[in-house]
């Protein structure tokens, strides 16, 4: 047997326990969702099978493969929540070199200068200012930076202040990892959709949602009529801007389901994959 056809043997061999690693993990994950259907609060609502199945094979078979995975929903559905705790049972597991996230909320536009000149935040919102618009965050930088993340080069990211209204730049590194999670109110829309290999959506029923953007209103310095007024205007601006993307979602995720159940599913996930993995290295 020449050298050349031991090889061949080799690199068939190879190609061979991909496919049967691959099998695998789709299987595994196949027997998880079928666990957390049974569920009082499901984690998954619906789910684009035949898609998680292509991007899976793509992702194990070209070690240079970027997945971009963005995830939306309405003000406190719970998507930064969802990252969170991804996030959470990801750093348990792998590396910070393997995933990187960026916060479409990091991407607001400066409006100190008119929170100031208004003097308070009711004041602003009687110009008619609304921050529950595209138009008030920087999505062109935000796809910039997307772009450039898919094409292996990192990027500085800008920080928002909500009290303030202060956008400060090049305030975090994001490194170009092979996993991608972006997150926020308009990722699923005309400008940036189109970047992404999964696309996420989470439903919260309305009266959770409201209950919650209440609460988190108060951390933010937003109380009163000026709260008031502008949930009215996030209620009114998500059904132009928000609900309809869910039509662009390859998963829906339950809004209600507890963080500690998002970090369960999410080691479960990555305890098949590594198992699979480490079986077949």
């Amino acid at each position: 047997m020449t050298s050349e056809s031991v090889l061949e043997k080799e690199l068939n061999q190879e190609k061979k326990d991909v496919n049967i690693a691959i099998f695998k993990i789709i299987d595994g994950i196949k027997e998880i969702l079928e666990e957390d259907r049974k569920q009082k609060q499901p984690l998954i609502l619906s789910l684009n099978e035949n898609l998680l199945i292509k991007t899976i094979k793509e992702y194990f078979k070209n070690e240079h493969k970027q997945c971009l995975i963005g995830i939306t929903g309405e003000s406190a559905s719970g998507k930064t929540t969802l990252v969170n705790y991804v996030l959470k049972a990801l750093r348990k597991k792998l590396y910070n070199e393997t995933y990187t996230s960026l916060c479409c909320d990091d991407y607001y536009k400066d409006t100190s200068e008119e929170l100031k000149s208004a003097g308070s935040y009711e004041a602003l919102y009687k110009t008619g200012f609304s921050f529950d618009k595209p138009s008030a965050i920087n999505l062109e930088l935000m796809r910039a930076h997307l772009i450039s993340l898919k094409h292996g080069c990192g990027v500085n990211a800008p920080e928002y202040d909500f009290v303030t209204c202060e956008s400060i730049p090049n305030r975090a590194y994001k490194n170009p990892t092979r996993a991608i999670l972006a997150e926020g109110l308009y990722v699923l829309g005309d400008e940036l959709v189109d970047l992404f290999d999964i696309k996420v959506y989470v439903f919260t029923p309305f009266e959770k949602i409201k209950e919650r953007w209440f609460a988190r209103a108060i951390s933010r310095g937003k109380t009163g009529a000026a709260a008031q007024h502008q949930f009215e205007d996030v209620n009114n601006t998500a059904q132009i801007y928000i609900r309809p993307t869910m039509k662009n979602a390859d998963i829906v995720i339950n809004g209600l389901a507890s963080a500690e159940y998002i970090e369960e599913m999410t080691t479960q996930i990555i305890n098949l994959v590594n198992d699979v993995i480490n079986f077949y290295r």
